[in-house]
């Protein structure tokens, strides 16, 4: 992992138990977000890189990823095809400074939760995290929820 890596416990609140990946090469933004999960109640784990990000993501327990597109190694949205291709599906949050309508459009194709915009108000953040995080919980459940077992019949 990259030495800037930060991991905060959460204080009591809405968040936790629950773990936020922020993924985020500007330290000062980094910092700001790390700050405001921790506040949130989340546990917050902070990489630089779109490498060290598809490697924390593999080891599993992440609830949130929070994603910049703008990596110094690789691309967010190739973050985030590749981590789809391996089969992670942490629901992702995107906080970009791009405005390009082809970037979003592919991130929400991808299956990002929500895509925001640089500067992003902390409560609007937070409404988008906790969104993601029922919305990942909608999913688990109806993965969990028993298979159709044939065609539909009318009722007689």
């Amino acid at each position: 992992m990259v030495e800037r890596m930060s991991t905060m416990k959460p204080d009591d609140g809405a968040g936790a138990g629950r773990t936020i990946l922020i993924v985020e090469d500007d330290e000062r933004i980094a910092s700001f977000l790390v700050k405001g999960m921790r506040i949130a109640g989340f546990t917050a784990i902070w990489v630089t890189t779109g490498t060290d990000a598809l490697a924390r993501l593999e080891e599993g327990g992440i609830d949130v990823e929070l994603l910049d597109l703008g990596l110094p190694d690789i691309d967010g949205l190739e973050v985030l095809r590749q981590a789809r291709e391996r089969g992670v599906d942490v629901p992702v949050v995107v906080i970009t400074a791009r405005t390009d309508t082809r970037d979003r459009g592919t991130a929400l194709a991808l299956g990002v939760k929500a895509y925001l915009t640089k500067p992003v108000p902390s409560a609007e953040l937070l409404a988008a995290v906790h969104a993601a995080l029922d919305q990942g919980a909608l999913t688990e459940d109806a993965s969990q929820s028993r298979p159709h077992q044939g065609p539909l019949e009318p009722q007689a």
